[in-house]
Protein backbone atom coordinates (compact mmCIF):
# COMPACT_ATOMS: atom_id res chain seq x y z
CA UNK A 1 0.00 0.00 0.00
CA UNK A 2 2.83 2.44 0.92
CA UNK A 3 4.77 1.71 -2.18
CA UNK A 4 1.81 2.15 -4.33
CA UNK A 5 0.76 5.64 -2.75
CA UNK A 6 4.50 6.65 -3.22
CA UNK A 7 4.27 5.65 -7.04
CA UNK A 8 1.13 7.54 -7.56
CA UNK A 9 2.60 10.74 -5.64
CA UNK A 10 5.71 10.52 -8.04
CA UNK A 11 3.17 10.17 -10.43
CA UNK A 12 1.43 12.90 -9.78
CA UNK A 13 4.22 15.25 -9.51
CA UNK A 14 5.90 14.40 -13.12
CA UNK A 15 2.30 15.29 -14.25
CA UNK A 16 2.60 18.84 -12.79
CA UNK A 17 6.48 19.47 -14.41
CA UNK A 18 5.61 18.16 -17.44
CA UNK A 19 2.16 19.68 -17.65
CA UNK A 20 4.54 23.30 -16.65
CA UNK A 21 7.44 22.73 -19.03
CA UNK A 22 5.48 20.70 -21.70
CA UNK A 23 4.61 24.60 -23.45
CA UNK A 24 8.02 25.49 -23.55
CA UNK A 25 8.20 23.38 -27.11
CA UNK A 26 6.91 24.26 -30.32
CA UNK A 27 5.47 20.88 -31.59
CA UNK A 28 3.46 17.77 -30.61
CA UNK A 29 6.30 15.53 -30.31
CA UNK A 30 8.72 16.80 -28.01
CA UNK A 31 5.69 17.81 -25.93
CA UNK A 32 5.13 14.27 -25.54
CA UNK A 33 8.12 12.97 -25.61
CA UNK A 34 9.59 14.92 -22.65
CA UNK A 35 7.59 13.50 -20.32
CA UNK A 36 9.51 9.96 -21.27
CA UNK A 37 12.27 11.54 -20.53
CA UNK A 38 11.71 13.05 -17.46
CA UNK A 39 10.38 9.76 -16.10
CA UNK A 40 13.31 8.08 -17.17
CA UNK A 41 15.37 10.41 -15.52
CA UNK A 42 14.01 9.50 -12.13
CA UNK A 43 13.81 5.84 -12.61
CA UNK A 44 15.81 3.10 -11.77
CA UNK A 45 17.70 2.51 -14.33
CA UNK A 46 21.14 1.20 -14.06
CA UNK A 47 22.45 4.12 -16.69
CA UNK A 48 20.64 6.60 -18.05
CA UNK A 49 21.50 7.25 -21.54
CA UNK A 50 19.73 8.08 -24.98
CA UNK A 51 19.43 4.42 -25.31
CA UNK A 52 18.31 3.16 -21.39
CA UNK A 53 15.51 5.82 -21.71
CA UNK A 54 14.39 5.34 -25.20
CA UNK A 55 14.20 1.59 -24.36
CA UNK A 56 12.24 2.67 -21.01
CA UNK A 57 9.96 4.66 -23.70
CA UNK A 58 8.37 1.64 -26.18
CA UNK A 59 11.32 3.19 -28.84
CA UNK A 60 13.44 1.65 -31.23
CA UNK A 61 16.36 3.85 -30.84
CA UNK A 62 17.77 6.94 -29.44
CA UNK A 63 17.16 9.16 -32.33
CA UNK A 64 14.03 10.70 -30.67
CA UNK A 65 15.87 11.55 -27.29
CA UNK A 66 18.58 12.60 -28.73
CA UNK A 67 16.67 15.01 -31.01
CA UNK A 68 14.74 16.17 -28.38
CA UNK A 69 18.17 17.59 -26.45
CA UNK A 70 19.83 18.72 -29.42
CA UNK A 71 17.50 19.84 -31.97
CA UNK A 72 14.03 20.56 -30.64
CA UNK A 73 12.51 23.94 -30.79
CA UNK A 74 11.80 25.13 -27.30
CA UNK A 75 12.27 28.04 -24.50
CA UNK A 76 15.06 25.95 -22.73
CA UNK A 77 15.65 28.99 -19.62
CA UNK A 78 11.77 28.79 -19.98
CA UNK A 79 12.43 25.15 -18.53
CA UNK A 80 14.60 26.26 -16.17
CA UNK A 81 12.54 28.57 -14.74
CA UNK A 82 9.54 26.23 -14.74
CA UNK A 83 11.34 23.36 -13.29
CA UNK A 84 12.86 26.09 -10.27
CA UNK A 85 8.79 27.49 -9.57
CA UNK A 86 7.75 23.67 -9.45
CA UNK A 87 10.82 22.88 -6.86
CA UNK A 88 9.99 26.42 -4.51
CA UNK A 89 6.33 25.45 -4.84
CA UNK A 90 6.77 22.00 -3.19
CA UNK A 91 9.68 22.88 -0.57
CA UNK A 92 9.62 26.54 -0.66
CA UNK A 93 11.07 27.23 3.00
CA UNK A 94 12.37 31.58 4.41
CA UNK A 95 14.86 29.18 5.87
CA UNK A 96 16.19 27.45 2.98
CA UNK A 97 19.93 27.42 1.70
CA UNK A 98 21.11 27.64 -1.67
CA UNK A 99 23.86 25.69 -3.00
CA UNK A 100 26.33 26.62 -5.35
CA UNK A 101 28.45 23.54 -6.53
CA UNK A 102 29.93 22.07 -10.21
CA UNK A 103 30.68 18.32 -11.56
CA UNK A 104 32.18 17.09 -14.49
CA UNK A 105 30.35 15.32 -17.59
CA UNK A 106 32.78 12.87 -18.81
CA UNK A 107 32.99 12.83 -22.72
CA UNK A 108 34.92 11.91 -25.79
CA UNK A 109 36.35 13.77 -28.45
CA UNK A 110 36.53 17.60 -28.81
CA UNK A 111 33.38 19.13 -30.27
CA UNK A 112 31.12 19.25 -27.31
CA UNK A 113 30.97 22.64 -25.65
CA UNK A 114 32.90 23.39 -23.17
CA UNK A 115 34.62 20.42 -23.12
CA UNK A 116 38.41 19.53 -22.31
CA UNK A 117 41.00 18.02 -20.53
CA UNK A 118 40.29 19.77 -17.20
CA UNK A 119 39.22 18.38 -12.92
CA UNK A 120 36.48 16.20 -13.08
CA UNK A 121 34.61 16.17 -9.37
CA UNK A 122 32.74 12.91 -10.45
CA UNK A 123 36.16 11.05 -11.57
CA UNK A 124 38.39 12.99 -9.02
CA UNK A 125 40.79 13.86 -11.54
CA UNK A 126 42.14 15.70 -14.38
CA UNK A 127 39.88 13.88 -17.64
CA UNK A 128 38.52 15.18 -21.06
CA UNK A 129 34.70 16.27 -19.75
CA UNK A 130 32.26 19.31 -19.94
CA UNK A 131 31.90 20.99 -16.18
CA UNK A 132 28.66 21.82 -15.25
CA UNK A 133 28.40 24.56 -12.35
CA UNK A 134 24.89 24.19 -10.30
CA UNK A 135 22.70 25.84 -7.68
CA UNK A 136 20.77 23.32 -5.72
CA UNK A 137 17.59 24.35 -3.25
CA UNK A 138 17.28 22.32 -0.01
CA UNK A 139 15.17 22.72 2.83
CA UNK A 140 13.21 20.98 5.51
CA UNK A 141 10.86 19.42 2.66
CA UNK A 142 13.79 17.88 0.55
CA UNK A 143 16.68 19.40 -1.73
CA UNK A 144 16.53 19.98 -6.01
CA UNK A 145 18.78 21.60 -8.50
CA UNK A 146 16.80 24.24 -9.66
CA UNK A 147 19.45 25.92 -12.29
CA UNK A 148 22.71 25.62 -14.21
CA UNK A 149 25.40 27.10 -16.42
CA UNK A 150 27.88 25.42 -18.91
CA UNK A 151 31.68 26.28 -18.14
CA UNK A 152 33.46 27.25 -20.97
CA UNK A 153 37.05 27.45 -20.36
CA UNK A 154 39.42 30.60 -22.04
CA UNK A 155 40.26 27.76 -24.65
CA UNK A 156 36.99 28.14 -26.21
CA UNK A 157 35.95 32.09 -25.75
CA UNK A 158 39.10 32.67 -27.12
CA UNK A 159 38.15 30.79 -30.62
CA UNK A 160 35.26 32.27 -31.74
CA UNK A 161 34.97 29.71 -34.75
CA UNK A 162 34.91 26.93 -32.35
CA UNK A 163 32.03 28.42 -30.64
CA UNK A 164 30.21 28.85 -33.65
CA UNK A 165 30.78 25.28 -34.71
CA UNK A 166 29.72 23.65 -31.12
CA UNK A 167 25.82 26.46 -31.72
CA UNK A 168 27.07 28.64 -28.61
CA UNK A 169 26.51 32.75 -29.86
CA UNK A 170 29.24 34.82 -30.36
CA UNK A 171 27.87 37.11 -27.19
CA UNK A 172 29.00 34.46 -24.88
CA UNK A 173 32.25 35.26 -22.87
CA UNK A 174 34.09 33.79 -20.30
CA UNK A 175 33.32 33.65 -16.69
CA UNK A 176 34.62 32.29 -13.92
CA UNK A 177 32.49 29.89 -11.21
CA UNK A 178 32.23 32.26 -8.94
CA UNK A 179 30.73 34.67 -12.25
CA UNK A 180 28.70 32.57 -12.75
CA UNK A 181 27.40 31.41 -9.35
CA UNK A 182 26.32 35.14 -9.44
CA UNK A 183 24.29 34.78 -11.98
CA UNK A 184 22.12 32.24 -11.04
CA UNK A 185 22.40 33.40 -7.77
CA UNK A 186 20.49 36.47 -8.99
CA UNK A 187 18.16 34.83 -11.25
CA UNK A 188 16.88 33.18 -7.70
CA UNK A 189 16.61 36.62 -5.93
CA UNK A 190 14.52 38.21 -9.19
CA UNK A 191 12.92 35.14 -9.31
CA UNK A 192 11.77 35.88 -5.51
CA UNK A 193 12.85 32.03 -4.38
CA UNK A 194 12.58 31.93 -0.72
CA UNK A 195 16.18 31.34 1.44
CA UNK A 196 17.83 32.13 4.16
CA UNK A 197 21.90 30.96 3.57
CA UNK A 198 24.21 30.36 0.34
CA UNK A 199 26.98 27.96 0.73
CA UNK A 200 29.40 26.69 -1.09
CA UNK A 201 32.70 24.60 -1.07
CA UNK A 202 36.25 26.74 -1.51
CA UNK A 203 36.65 26.99 -4.94
CA UNK A 204 33.91 29.61 -4.73
CA UNK A 205 34.20 30.70 -0.92
CA UNK A 206 37.94 31.83 -1.89
CA UNK A 207 36.47 34.41 -4.49
CA UNK A 208 36.40 37.59 -2.14
CA UNK A 209 34.57 39.38 -4.96
CA UNK A 210 31.66 36.47 -4.49
CA UNK A 211 31.46 37.37 -0.79
CA UNK A 212 31.50 40.98 -1.15
CA UNK A 213 28.45 40.46 -3.52
CA UNK A 214 26.43 38.69 -1.19
CA UNK A 215 27.28 41.11 1.75
CA UNK A 216 26.18 44.05 -0.83
CA UNK A 217 22.85 42.35 -0.49
CA UNK A 218 22.24 41.36 3.06
CA UNK A 219 22.48 37.65 1.74
CA UNK A 220 23.50 35.42 4.83
CA UNK A 221 26.74 32.89 3.66
CA UNK A 222 28.81 30.15 4.90
CA UNK A 223 31.40 29.89 2.08
CA UNK A 224 34.23 27.55 2.20
CA UNK A 225 37.47 28.82 2.13
CA UNK A 226 41.26 27.57 1.99
CA UNK A 227 43.32 27.93 4.94
CA UNK A 228 45.97 29.86 3.95
CA UNK A 229 42.88 32.66 3.07
CA UNK A 230 43.17 35.84 4.85
CA UNK A 231 40.92 38.20 6.67
CA UNK A 232 39.99 41.47 8.60
CA UNK A 233 40.80 40.47 12.07
CA UNK A 234 38.41 41.71 14.81
CA UNK A 235 41.23 43.75 16.03
CA UNK A 236 41.59 45.70 12.01
CA UNK A 237 44.48 44.07 11.00
CA UNK A 238 44.85 40.68 8.56
CA UNK A 239 44.94 37.58 9.54
CA UNK A 240 45.19 33.36 8.03
CA UNK A 241 42.57 31.85 9.04
CA UNK A 242 44.47 28.48 9.84
CA UNK A 243 46.31 30.98 12.27
CA UNK A 244 43.35 32.35 13.51
CA UNK A 245 41.84 29.39 14.57
CA UNK A 246 45.08 27.48 15.60
CA UNK A 247 45.39 30.35 18.17
CA UNK A 248 41.75 29.78 19.77
CA UNK A 249 41.73 27.70 23.60
CA UNK A 250 40.36 24.19 23.19
CA UNK A 251 37.51 25.42 25.41
CA UNK A 252 35.74 27.02 22.54
CA UNK A 253 35.20 23.68 20.41
CA UNK A 254 31.73 22.30 20.21
CA UNK A 255 30.79 18.62 19.33
CA UNK A 256 27.73 19.71 16.84
CA UNK A 257 26.07 17.63 14.19
CA UNK A 258 26.13 18.92 10.80
CA UNK A 259 23.27 16.64 9.70
CA UNK A 260 22.02 13.26 8.12
CA UNK A 261 24.97 11.35 6.23
CA UNK A 262 24.76 8.10 3.95
CA UNK A 263 26.62 6.43 7.34
CA UNK A 264 24.59 8.37 10.12
CA UNK A 265 25.31 11.72 11.82
CA UNK A 266 27.60 13.74 10.46
CA UNK A 267 29.41 14.81 13.86
CA UNK A 268 32.26 16.91 14.29
CA UNK A 269 34.10 19.30 16.27
CA UNK A 270 32.85 23.45 15.59
CA UNK A 271 34.74 26.41 16.54
CA UNK A 272 34.50 30.32 15.45
CA UNK A 273 35.62 32.62 15.91
CA UNK A 274 34.53 37.00 14.99
CA UNK A 275 36.15 38.93 12.38
CA UNK A 276 36.30 42.32 11.28
CA UNK A 277 36.09 45.16 13.69
CA UNK A 278 32.88 45.27 15.84
CA UNK A 279 32.37 48.93 15.08
CA UNK A 280 32.09 48.04 11.63
CA UNK A 281 29.77 45.26 11.35
CA UNK A 282 26.02 46.38 9.90
CA UNK A 283 23.62 47.25 12.42
CA UNK A 284 22.32 43.58 13.14
CA UNK A 285 24.95 41.42 11.26
CA UNK A 286 27.97 39.50 12.07
CA UNK A 287 30.86 38.45 10.50
CA UNK A 288 32.52 34.93 11.77
CA UNK A 289 35.61 32.82 10.75
CA UNK A 290 34.06 29.17 11.37
CA UNK A 291 36.14 25.68 11.64
CA UNK A 292 34.99 21.98 11.30
CA UNK A 293 37.41 19.63 13.15
CA UNK A 294 37.33 15.80 12.20
CA UNK A 295 36.87 13.97 15.49
CA UNK A 296 39.96 11.34 14.47
CA UNK A 297 42.00 13.11 11.68
CA UNK A 298 42.10 16.20 13.22
CA UNK A 299 41.46 17.57 9.85
CA UNK A 300 40.19 21.56 8.93
CA UNK A 301 37.87 22.88 7.34
CA UNK A 302 37.68 26.64 7.24
CA UNK A 303 34.49 28.86 6.30
CA UNK A 304 33.89 32.54 6.21
CA UNK A 305 30.38 33.72 7.49
CA UNK A 306 27.99 36.69 7.44
CA UNK A 307 24.83 36.04 8.93
CA UNK A 308 22.46 38.06 11.58
CA UNK A 309 24.13 38.83 14.57
CA UNK A 310 22.49 36.34 17.23
CA UNK A 311 23.57 33.48 14.92
CA UNK A 312 24.47 30.70 16.46
CA UNK A 313 27.72 28.63 15.98
CA UNK A 314 25.56 25.31 15.85
CA UNK A 315 23.25 27.33 13.06
CA UNK A 316 26.50 27.87 11.42
CA UNK A 317 27.66 24.19 11.64
CA UNK A 318 24.00 23.15 9.96
CA UNK A 319 24.45 25.59 7.14
CA UNK A 320 27.96 24.26 6.18
CA UNK A 321 26.58 20.76 6.40
CA UNK A 322 23.72 21.55 4.10
CA UNK A 323 26.27 21.53 0.93
CA UNK A 324 27.01 17.36 0.90
CA UNK A 325 23.61 16.63 -0.01
CA UNK A 326 24.27 18.44 -3.55
CA UNK A 327 25.79 15.49 -4.65
CA UNK A 328 22.55 13.72 -4.76
CA UNK A 329 21.48 15.93 -7.39
CA UNK A 330 23.74 15.13 -9.72
CA UNK A 331 22.82 12.61 -13.03
CA UNK A 332 26.19 10.75 -12.74
CA UNK A 333 25.25 8.93 -16.45
CA UNK A 334 25.09 11.36 -18.68
CA UNK A 335 21.33 11.12 -20.51
CA UNK A 336 21.98 12.18 -24.04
Amino acid sequence: MIRVVVVEAWATELDDLCGRIGGRFGRTEPRRRVGEYVSGLVAGLERKNGWTLAERAGERSPDGMQRLLRRADSDVDGVRDDVRGHVVDRLGDPDAVLIVDDTGFLKKGTRSAGVQRQYSGTAGRTENCQIGTFLAYRSRWGHALIDRELYLPESWTDDRDRCRAAGIPDEVEFATKPRQAIAMLERAIEAGVPFGWVTADEAYGQAKYLRVWLEERRRAHVLATKRNDTVITASGGDGRVDELIAALPARVWCRISAGPGAHGLRDYDWARVEIRVRAFWEPGWGHWLLARRHRTSGELAFYVCYGPRRTSLARLAVVAGARWPIEECFVRHEAA
